[in-house]
């Protein structure tokens, strides 16, 4: 059987927090696929189905985010599912919004949840880190992580959740690669500023400067003379 667990806190008022990503996406794989209406179990609220013709089993630990583990443990013991098919899905500080990476075990990355799965079912499962950017000062992470998602990023996060859960038989088939390449695929388009933006200096590898220069007169260009003294301080002549 397949297990998708996603990370984050039970109750209304932490439902649209970033820290609770895992949750609005195993909540658009429920959406997506055919499965049972959500039961309280396992100290988590869980679901039945089939993902790519796999069995699978949705979960969102009840036990808050900190004690994800004990709940993962349980389902993974009562199903004796191994680690490599145990996906986890959890926001991630170190990555731009709307970033999605995967990868098997690893450290914790100071992730509380995934601390705790660590340290409940081992390390050996299937990460997948949902990037929600970090707020670029240490002081400002709690609050960051513990907000809402603003409105304006409802234009890359509903597009992201919607293709995760579209392509979920890939995950069931372990197709990690081909996974993320579907994701980059279709949701390049929905990145949020700054995500794809780069100045044209980085595009073309030149200097704002030395762009400026290509800009110049084209075709003959005095050699001497005050045109040529008068182009010369304008370009910078033939330096670097």
């Amino acid at each position: 059987m397949l297990l998708i667990a996603g990370l984050g806190n039970p109750g209304q008022k932490y439902q649209n927090h970033r820290h609770n990503v895992g949750f609005m996406a195993v909540d658009e794989i429920h959406r997506h696929e055919s499965f049972s209406p959500w039961k309280s179990k396992f100290q988590a609220m869980c679901a039945e189905g089939t993902i790519g013709g796999e069995k699978t089993l949705l979960i969102k630990p009840n036990t808050f985010m900190n004690e994800s583990g004990r709940a993962v443990g349980e389902a993974l013991r009562f199903y004796k599912t191994p680690l490599e098919d145990v996906v986890v899905l959890y926001d991630e500080l170190d990555l731009a919004p709307g970033k999605v990476r995967i990868k098997t075990g690893g450290g914790s990355g100071g992730h509380n949840g995934i601390r705790s799965l660590d340290t409940h079912i081992g390390k050996d499962y299937r990460r997948m880190r949902i990037g929600i950017g970090h707020p670029g000062h240490k002081d400002k992470v709690t609050g960051h992580v513990l907000g809402d998602f603003a409105k304006a990023d409802r234009i890359w996060l509903d597009p992201l959740l919607d293709e995760i859960a579209r392509n979920a038989d890939l995950l069931a088939k372990n197709d990690d690669a081909g996974f993320m390449n579907r994701l980059a695929l279709r949701t390049q388009s929905n990145e949020p500023p700054g995500a794809k933006g780069q100045s044209s200096a980085k595009k073309t590898g030149k200097s704002h400067i030395k762009q400026a220069r290509n800009n110049g007169p084209k075709g003959a260009v005095p050699k001497s003379g005050p045109m040529a003294d008068m182009l010369k301080k304008l370009f910078g002549g033939n330096e670097d």
